[in-house]
Parts: structure tokens; sequence; C-alpha cells
């Protein structure tokens, strides 16, 4: 009901639910859990400023250009994890792409198990299941192509100062506003499948405290973005990106990677485990490895890890 934007008193919600006023200001105070912004102004009611954009199957699919025969798609109104789901779905082989969006994450899985923030109905919450045949080997650099891929349709939206820092961030003018989480099942050198989880910032609440620069659609186009078609245009952009992988890796993708390195030239330390190293982000290998130049010239390469940009005074 409050998904248009405009008020509506609590008399009247109380009416449509067959509930007393008192019950509805309970119920709304209850969307705290969520992270909702609910306003509430005397003589007025309660609005959610800018409204929801609530998801839809049939509207995904239609700006992702697929159909079910070709794309298994599942909505979720609540879930822990889109990555978990996925990834259940994904114990057994698969005959086609299965894709899972949410409303609402509540365990939402960042990298190294930190936390993804999730509020109802606010960002995308994507999770892509698909099968590769060559093994797990094969899909190193799998998740820098999946930031080119988010990269170049931000892009084509219009948005600038797009930059990708390795190896899963999404950033627009140094502030987050996505991230990557692979996680994969099945055999290293046979037939395995690969999750891939895409978090895209929508419209974050004012409640939201996150440790680290953040920015989101809303901020960057000045409106609520339409979800179904940012979910459609993203879907479409990750399987014709996957199409290209599972022939040729990740070599394909590495100029288009480099054209928005965001540690290339930056004085970086890469930290694994409790061994720090230090040195100058020289961008990355036809395998996705980032390549760093350490104080004394030799040129190191990293399969993972955590990057952390060092300020030279």
């Amino acid at each position: 009901m409050l998904m248009d934007g405009a008020f509506h008193s609590g008399e009247s919600l109380g009416e449509q639910l067959g509930v007393s006023r008192a019950a509805v200001w309970k119920r709304i105070k209850g969307l705290s859990k969520y992270a909702i912004d609910v306003e509430s102004v005397k003589g007025k009611g309660y609005r959610i400023p800018g409204g929801l954009s609530l998801l839809s199957r049939e509207e995904v699919l239609r700006h992702a250009g697929a159909n079910e025969g070709a794309l298994t798609l599942d909505i979720k109104t609540e879930t822990g994890s889109t990555n978990v789901d996925a990834l259940y779905a994904a114990r057994v082989r698969l005959d086609q792409p299965y894709a899972v969006l949410a409303e609402y994450q509540s365990s939402g899985k960042g990298r190294r198990g930190r936390v993804w923030h999730s509020p109802f109905a606010s960002s995308i919450y994507l999770s892509l299941a698909m099968q590769f045949s060559d093994g797990a080997a094969r899909l190193e650099g799998l998740s820098l192509a999946v930031g080119v891929a988010v990269a170049e349709l931000l892009r084509r939206e219009g948005i600038q100062g797009v930059s990708l820092k390795w190896p899963n961030d999404v950033l627009v003018n140094g502030a987050k506003l996505g991230g990557v989480l692979i996680e994969l099942t099945g055999d290293f050198d046979a037939d395995c499948r690969a999750v891939i989880g895409v978090g895209l910032n929508g419209a974050l609440p004012s409640s939201l405290s996150v440790d680290q620069p953040v920015i989101d659609l809303y901020e960057l186009l000045g409106v609520r973005v339409d979800r179904n078609r940012w979910a459609g245009l993203l879907l479409k952009e990750l399987i014709s990106m996957l199409d290209l992988f599972s022939r040729q890796g990740f070599a394909p993708f590495r100029s288009r990677w480099q054209s928005v390195d965001g540690l290339k030239g930056e004085n970086v330390t890469v930290y694994q485990g409790d061994v720090a190293t230090s040195g100058v982000a020289l961008g990355v290998t036809d395998r996705g490895a980032l390549l760093v130049e350490t104080a004394c010239n030799q040129i190191v390469e990293f399969h993972g890890g955590e990057v952390t940009v060092r300020k030279v005074v």
C-alpha cells in the first residue's frame, strides 16, 4: 500500500487491513527490521519517500530478453542469501542457467564472511548459477569478468567515474556501488557449477550504517530506478559475458578490465592471512591475477587476498 510513495493515513490503512490504527502503527514500527524508511507526518499519515519498486518475474525476463525455456528465474520476498539458494539449486546438474532475486536478504554474504546489507526492495540482490564442463580450474578470473560486465552496463546507462577494485568491488568516484561473490561446487577438473552473486545498491535507506564510503543508483541518477529493468539488464549482460568466458576464459576481458582498473599505478598492500606485501599495482594477468611491483623491483602475482590503497606521504 505504501509502495506508491504517497501519504496514507493510519485510518485508511487500518480500514483496508481490517485492523485498528494502533495496530497499523505497530506494523509500521515493525518495518524497521527490513531497513525501510517510513516517514510519519501528523495530519497526513505515513509514506515511504520515493516509494518502492517491487520485483516481477515477467518484467525481469522481459528486460533480460529471455524466457523460461532459456533461464529459470526465482524471485523471493525474503531469504537468507540468494547465493545459498543458488548453491542449493546447483547441487545437481543444471540444464539451463538458474537465477534467484530477492526483495530482502537476512544473511546476505560478502567476501570472506562479511555481511552484505540488504534492505527491503532497495537494491539488486542477484545470484546466477551456471554449469561448466571443464572444471573449477578453468574459472580463474571469473569474478573480474563479472565486474567488467557490470561496469560496462553502468557506463551504457550514463554513469561516469566507474572503476573496479580487484578482485570484486564496483566503485563510482571511489565509493562502493556494488560487489561480486563467486562460489563453486562440483569437481576441480570436471563438471562444476559456479554461483555468481552480484549486489548493486539501488536506493539505500538513510538509517543504514556502513563502515566504508558507499553510493547508490538513486544518488547517481536522481531517481529511484526500476529494479525489474536493472535486474533484467544485468542478467542479460551476465549471460552474454558467460558465453564468451566459457569458451575463452578471462583473456578476452583483460583489456576491458584494464580500462576500468581502479588500482593500476596505486601504492597498495595485499594481505594474505598474516602476510602483507606492499608495492605498486600494475594491472592483471590473462588469468586475472593481480600484479604488484615491490620495492625491490620484484613483480609478484596474487590470485587471492585483500587489497588496500596506501597513502604515500
